[in-house]
């Protein structure tokens, strides 16, 4: 496609037109400019929006990403949107729900670009998407009301799209990269967002129907952080190092422990729910210049 239409504005009709969902993308609120699209989707929620509401916006004022961390959101390049999933899981489920509602979507986002752009994404656990050792999105999933009638859980996605590398700022470079960085030319945000709704509604769909066994051999198959040498920072200032060995099936990354900052850790498994992971090879290879 050509430059001119891939950093075109992203229109309802446009998507709608692109569209092969259900559910997802049914209702569509697209901003020019929004703090978070969490946040629009949030408020959105609490006003009764219903299932599969989505939530675009051009720019971002104050993107989120996990842990608090800021979300680089210019204008017009990038995707960035938020969906609104309203099922209700059972209330043994709800814990598992949460677990896997950011897997499941990291999942659909990196098959969708796969399709889209035939790169090849890889996941870092628990949900960024790299391309490389780049990140190229990201996933911010936020939950209201579980155990209420009114539950939701809303799943963030950003995108780096159409930036150009010298577009990042400095600090960012050699961490993040976009689709058309990597694959030289541009790509029409509108066919990346449908083939993303599309790919999340089947694991979404799976995930209620109790057929979702498929969803975490997919996650492991993409999954780069298994098999690495880690370092998780925990609470309180705890970190432990050693060999992320295996995904559980509540979605929770294994890791064999070979030092911590707790003496009593050291040989054992612990098993991560939460936490910031770094690849310790990535990171290493990063201070040696490879």
């Amino acid at each position: 496609m050509s430059s001119i239409s891939a950093f075109q504005p992203m229109t309802s009709q446009a998507v709608t037109m692109a569209l092969c969902t259900t559910a997802l993308g049914r209702s569509l609120h697209i901003v020019e400019e929004t703090s978070s699209t969490n946040s629009a989707a949030l408020a959105l929620a609490q006003q009764g929006a219903v299932d599969g509401t989505v939530v675009i916006a051009e720019a971002q004022t104050s993107g989120r990403g996990r842990l608090g961390r800021h979300w680089h959101s210019p204008q017009g390049k990038n995707l960035y949107a938020s969906i609104l999933l309203r099922r209700a899981p059972l209330p043994k489920d709800v814990s598992r729900w949460l677990s896997w509602a950011p897997l499941l979507s990291a999942v659909a986002v990196a098959r969708a670009i796969q399709v889209v752009t035939a790169l090849k994404p890889s996941l870092k656990w628990p949900n960024d998407i790299l391309l490389g050792q780049r990140k190229v999105g990201g996933l911010l999933c936020e939950s209201s009301g579980m155990g209420s009638a009114q539950p939701v859980v809303i799943v963030g996605i950003g995108v780096n799209v159409n930036m150009w590398r010298d577009a990042f700022p400095e600090d960012l470079r050699d961490l993040a990269t976009s689709l058309a960085a990597e694959a030289g030319h541009p790509f029409d945000r509108t066919s990346l967002l449908a083939m993303i709704l599309s790919e999340l509604e089947l694991r979404y769909d799976a995930f209620f129907s109790g057929t979702s066994a498929d969803i975490q051999h997919e996650y492991v198959l993409r999954c780069s952080t298994i098999g690495q040498a880690v370092r998780a920072d925990l609470a309180h200032g705890e970190w432990i190092e050693g060999q992320a060995t295996s995904l559980a099936d509540d979605g929770s990354l294994r890791i064999l422990v070979e030092d911590s900052s707790d003496a009593r850790k050291r040989g054992s498994v612990v098993v991560l729910r939460a936490g910031d992971v770094t690849h310790l090879r990535s990171a290493h290879a990063a201070e040696k210049g490879t």
